[in-house]
């Protein structure tokens, strides 16, 4: 299953994006945004990825390392 849905309402050029949550006992992570999921339903807007995520009570989240090619901004 994908993260995202999109829906064409029915005024012209309207989208309902509903995202998926993932959740388990630690919290949860929410996909918003991700630009090449939202080119392809049409929507064509520079901005690469954007996450919602919360850590449910004494959870402790770290980061990970990735090494180039892979790499990303924490």
């Amino acid at each position: 299953m994908s993260a995202f849905q999109f829906r064409n309402l029915p005024l012209a050029g309207l989208v309902l994006v509903e995202t998926r949550r993932f959740e388990d006992p630690r919290g949860f992570f929410r996909m918003t945004w991700q630009e090449s999921a939202f080119r392809a339903a049409g929507i064509d807007a520079r901005f690469v990825q954007s996450n919602l995520s919360h850590s449910s009570r004494d959870t402790l989240r770290g980061l990970h390392f990735q090494k180039p090619p892979a790499a990303q901004g924490k």
